[in-house]
């Protein structure tokens, strides 16, 4: 209803402007003279003996020459005919009938929305090329069918992260450290998950969830880094390089996060 009625109003706006200008030139603006109309005016004054010759001749050579200014040579004033307003208004029906046409076959605009589980089900036939929200509504479907699944559960996770749902990944990748305890990757993820809900804060569930990662496989980089970190905070050089050696020593001597990580462990220091 409330396309109807703009299309209706935006239609009505634009035969209005196509009048206005359609009629312009026809009528002389109020207190403006038409130097052709003073022309006659003045020769009536002269035949009736109410002007001398000679106010006469002053008079009709200035209306002439302001004539002359205002109607360039070869042109003639532009006066609309009386039939340009009727095409000036048919023209602007026909347009708006032309646009409300269009939108009523292409864009359909009353037409119920497709369900959600509908689009979904769509989504779910070309994962490669959906956005990070709706690789998560496909895995929150996926979710709902399987869900002592901890791969779909893992998926799930770094979908919401990565669409920007920290609170939602941390949710799923609970799910995924109650289905497999010994899931260090999950636990990495459970913590940076936090960590970004938390504004960049370590706090006390993401630090136990960092430690279980590490315990599980002292290979974790990422739980390493951010403890590491929450190390140099707390002023514990000796845990931060604790943290941070095995990372600088696999990280290549080329890779600006190396050097960036000894530099802050000397400025600690």
């Amino acid at each position: 209803m409330a396309f109807w009625m703009l299309s209706g109003v935006a239609a009505a706006l634009a035969a209005w402007i196509l009048l206005t200008f359609a009629r312009r030139g026809e009528d002389m603006p109020v207190g403006v003279p038409d130097p052709q109309h003073e022309l006659d005016e003045l020769e009536r004054l002269c035949a009736r003996g109410l002007m001398s010759d000679e106010a006469h001749a002053v008079a009709h050579a200035e209306a002439a020459r302001r004539l002359l200014r205002e109607t360039p040579v070869g042109e003639a004033p532009l006066r609309p005919r009386p039939r340009d307003r009727l095409w000036a208004a048919g023209t602007a029906a026909a347009t708006a009938a032309a646009a409300l046409g269009l939108a009523r076959v292409l864009g359909a605009p009353g037409a119920p929305d497709r369900p959600h589980a509908v689009r979904v089900a769509q989504w779910a036939q070309m994962p490669e090329l959906l956005e990070p929200d709706q690789l998560a509504a496909v895995m929150t479907a996926a979710v709902a069918e399987r869900p002592t699944d901890p791969e779909a559960q893992a998926m799930l996770g770094a979908a919401r992260f990565a669409a920007g749902d920290p609170l939602g990944a941390a949710s799923a990748f609970r799910r995924v450290v109650i289905l497999q305890p010994d899931n260090a990757q999950a636990w990495a993820r459970l913590g940076e998950s936090l960590v970004r809900a938390a504004k960049g804060t370590v706090g006390g569930d993401a630090e136990a969830a960092f430690l279980e990662a590490i315990r599980l496989d002292p290979q974790q980089g990422g739980a390493r880094y951010y403890l590491g970190e929450l190390a140099l905070q707390r002023g514990d050089l000796d845990d931060a390089h604790a943290m941070w050696g095995p990372l600088i020593d696999v990280l290549s001597p080329s890779d600006p996060r190396r050097a960036d990580l000894i530099a802050r462990l000397e400025a600690a220091s």
